[in-house]
């Protein structure tokens, strides 16, 4: 029976990972489109999560199985409510790339400008926060785990300053107004990627240590000088 249980969560590691991967590359693809505004390319990114949507659904029937059927304890049982929530946030991942793909399609139709904050910078650090919290996942490492936690506040940085950037933009480019605010939008999406690959960094530390560290950083010192969230939700 316990030989039974470690093969079955073998095999859900192996789905979450494959998940991972998938939701990686869509990713990729949506913040291509913005950079090279490629509309070809956006599309493909918008068509591209139903298969996560899918695969997000088998995972969670999978970890309900193996609960029901195998009712693990300890380090089993928090890997497979881990696998549950980390399955949570890359569907939401997908959802992100996806909307960011929908930025990219209208920005290829308007005329070139350049964007107006530090795109490359953001998306290199939430590309690393999202592939770092699957690798300390996969390596049951809880020191990359909260490297992952820690380099969130730099992404909330650059999506500050982001904020003041095109703020001032909206001033000056008044006939640009509605591409800047899809610019705006890109970064807001990434920021919320890295705040979901946070929340798989978090999960990941439970998982290992059984320690629940969320609402534990230091991710609320300056939050007055964050920009209102409610308009670019």
């Amino acid at each position: 029976m316990r030989t039974h249980l470690h093969r079955e969560i073998e095999n859900l590691k192996k789905k979450i990972l494959s998940l991972g991967a998938v939701v990686e590359e869509l990713v990729r693809t949506a913040v291509r489109a913005v950079a090279e505004r490629d509309g070809e390319l956006a599309a493909k990114g918008i068509g591209a999560d139903v298969e996560i949507d899918q695969r997000e659904v088998d995972l969670e029937e999978e970890c309900l199985k193996i609960l029901a059927l195998h009712q693990p304890v300890a380090i089993d049982l928090r890997f497979v409510i881990a696998v549950l929530k980390i399955n949570n946030d890359l569907e939401r991942i997908g959802d992100l790339a996806v909307n960011i793909a929908e930025r990219a399609a209208f920005i290829a139709t308007q005329p070139e400008m350049d964007i107006p904050f530090d795109f490359p910078n953001m998306v290199d650090k939430v590309q690393v926060m999202l592939r770092d919290s699957l690798d300390a996942l996969v390596n049951m490492d809880p020191h990359l785990a909260h490297a992952v936690i820690l380099a969130d506040d730099e992404v909330d940085a650059i999506h500050r300053r982001m904020f003041f950037q095109i703020r001032e933009g909206f001033r000056t480019k008044s006939d640009q107004i509605e591409q800047l605010t899809h610019y705006m939008l890109v970064s807001r999406h990434l920021e919320r990627i890295a705040d979901h690959a946070t929340n798989i960094a978090e999960d990941v530390i439970y998982m290992i240590e059984g320690q629940i560290v969320r609402h534990k950083t230091e991710d609320y010192q300056n939050r007055s000088n964050d920009p209102p969230r409610g308009f670019m939700e």
